[in-house]
């Protein structure tokens, strides 16, 4: 499911436009992306959890040349799902 289905269903579901529904799924990603930018837990109830968390850094192998490489310390985004997502 792409962006376009998925304002679809909203709109579908929500007897919502789709300009509405899109409106609506926007101002959703945007909030959680910024709630995410600012290092927030973002939970919602019967979805799942957004956490930032930090990947020390580690050594790698360039796969091309074999060589050592040092892979710097990031932050990445992980998500857990509720127990009864996808049921």
């Amino acid at each position: 499911m792409n962006k376009t289905d998925l304002v679809n269903e909203i709109a579908a579901k929500a007897s919502l436009s789709k300009v509405a529904a899109k409106d609506a799924l926007d101002a959703v990603l945007e909030s959680i992306s910024q709630a995410l930018a600012n290092e927030d837990k973002v939970q919602l109830l019967g979805f799942g959890t957004f956490a930032v968390t930090e990947k020390p850094a580690r050594e790698g192998l360039n796969p091309r040349t074999k060589e050592k490489i040092q892979i710097p310390a990031r932050k990445v985004v992980k998500f857990k799902p509720a127990a009864g997502l996808g049921k």
